[in-house]
């Protein structure tokens, strides 16, 4: 089982640690997407983006309060949806589509990172972690 979560772990964290990379290396080509986007202060919510993508994919990956990651990558998830995949106001259907493709999946990836949250917190002792869990659920 320990294998099992630690395999999940890493596949779910190299998503978000390829992104980071991506922020912090090209941040200001996406503070022009996100300027276009209209988020405000583009190149540093980018930055601040890529070091909170770093933070949570790192805690997850390693097993150091990967609760506390889990709940750092839901809140990277949830406003780039809102603000960066924003399909009902695209026009043009071939950009409303991608855009819905998009937005869905970084819905999904948040409800994978708070099953993962609820997952870390309640069950304790995953095994291969460098720490337990900051928080506890029942």
């Amino acid at each position: 089982m320990d294998i099992v979560v630690l395999i999940g772990r890493i596949l779910f964290s190299a998503l978000f640690l390829s992104s980071a990379l991506g922020h912090l290396t090209q941040s200001k080509v996406m503070a022009q997407y996100a300027a276009g986007k209209g988020v405000p202060m583009p190149q540093l919510s980018v930055l601040l983006s890529g070091v909170l993508l770093v933070a949570g994919a790192l805690s997850v990956l390693l097993g150091v309060w990967a609760d506390l990651g889990s709940l750092l990558l839901l809140a990277f998830l949830v406003p780039t949806a809102v603000l960066m995949h924003n399909f009902w106001s695209e026009s043009d259907p071939q950009a409303r589509q991608m855009e819905m493709i998009q937005f869905n999946k970084d819905i999904a990836l948040a409800g994978a990172a708070l099953m993962l949250f609820a997952f870390f917190a309640h069950t304790g002792d995953l095994g291969l972690t460098v720490t337990g869990p900051l928080f506890s659920i029942s």
